[in-house]
């Protein structure tokens, strides 16, 4: 059991969500996709930790089950209530209640996370009502404050989301998930449907939320840059399982895992004299249905042995926090 001091806010273990598929004339059950596989990682207190990894890897899926958006097939998710660390499973109905505003999550696509025909205010409003913030003119005052914090103006609360820019609307979906004053947000690629400008913008304003209030972050991407930029740690997943967990410079300076490497070498380097030796995947990524045997990214790794298909490798400490799952890691 972890100790009731310790610095972690959330603790997952064995984490599995397998997704049925259905066949036949009587639409059975007749195998499943397994999204997140056998996953154990820990998110500490007012740390940012970026979840990277190619499109279906898992990453959104890890994400929702934090947040219980949709609950896990196997495993358990642990969080830390002022000292004393409770399963997500065994929470009554008012602790899952309070559960929800602790932890919030923010969306990659801002317009489809507003509904089109109400206000701000409406949208603001609703989850301080029902978790009984305030009167209305408290709560007004508190919307006010929120538009403030990222840089809109207190009467933009009275318009509907059809008539904010994208980066103005994700601006008012993060302070809407601030609202209940949550400890941690799970922010699913929230500027990757955003101009390269406005992103920046974006990620700024994060970082100024985040020293200020104290919060924090599951970061979840695609863009290694972007992840660099925010991230304390960074955990990468292929498809469903973490091949590699290791603080922020560590990985980009030192990758151990080959498919963190293939990942790191196409980040384009912003120099003209300069080029990166691009290591190019073979294949395509497996059919999460039916993952290989073994080390998962053993048919497109290009230092593949014999044995990486006949045992899967455990996630192992190799030193200075840097943990990682292949049979012959890169030297650091």
């Amino acid at each position: 059991m972890l100790d009731a001091t310790d610095k972690t806010l959330i603790e997952v273990r064995g984490a599995r969500k397998l997704f049925p598929i259905f066949g036949g004339f009587f639409k059975r059950t007749v195998g499943h996709v397994k999204a997140v596989d056998s996953i154990g990682l820990s998110i500490e207190r007012g740390e940012t930790l970026g979840l990277v990894g190619e499109s279906g890897c898992g990453k959104t899926t890890l994400g929702r089950c934090i947040t219980r958006l949709i609950p896990l097939s196997e495993g358990e998710i642990l969080y830390n209530f002022g000292g004393e660390f409770r399963s997500l499973d065994t929470l009554g109905r008012k602790e899952r209640f309070n559960y929800s505003k602790k932890v919030q999550i923010v969306f990659q696509d801002p317009y489809s996370s507003m509904n089109p025909i109400r206000t701000v205010f409406d949208a603001f409003d609703e989850p301080l009502r029902v978790h009984g913030m305030g009167a209305r003119e408290q709560r007004r005052e508190l919307i006010a404050q929120l538009m403030e914090v990222v840089n809109l103006h207190a009467d933009h609360m009275y318009r509907h989301p059809h008539e904010f820019s994208g980066g103005q609307l994700q601006r008012i979906c993060i302070a809407r998930a601030l609202c209940l004053n949550p400890e941690m947000l799970v922010l699913d690629e929230p500027v990757s449907s955003l101009d390269v400008s406005i992103q920046a913008q974006i990620l700024n304003l994060l970082q100024d939320i985040q020293l200020e209030r104290k919060i924090t972050y599951l970061f979840i991407a695609h863009d290694l840059s972007v992840v660099e930029y925010m991230s304390t740690r960074i955990a990468v997943m292929y498809l469903g399982k973490i091949v590699e967990l290791a603080k922020g410079g560590t990985l980009y300076t030192s990758p151990r895992h080959h498919y963190t490497e293939a990942l790191l070498s196409a980040v384009p380097i912003p120099e003209l004299d300069r080029e990166r030796n691009r290591i190019v995947l073979e294949g395509d990524v497996p059919s999460p249905a039916n993952p290989p045997t073994g080390c998962r990214f053993h048919p497109r790794c290009r230092m593949a042995k014999p044995e990486c298909a006949l045992q899967e490798p455990m996630l192992t400490d190799c030193g200075d926090e840097h943990m990682v799952a292949c049979h012959f890691p890169l030297k650091a």
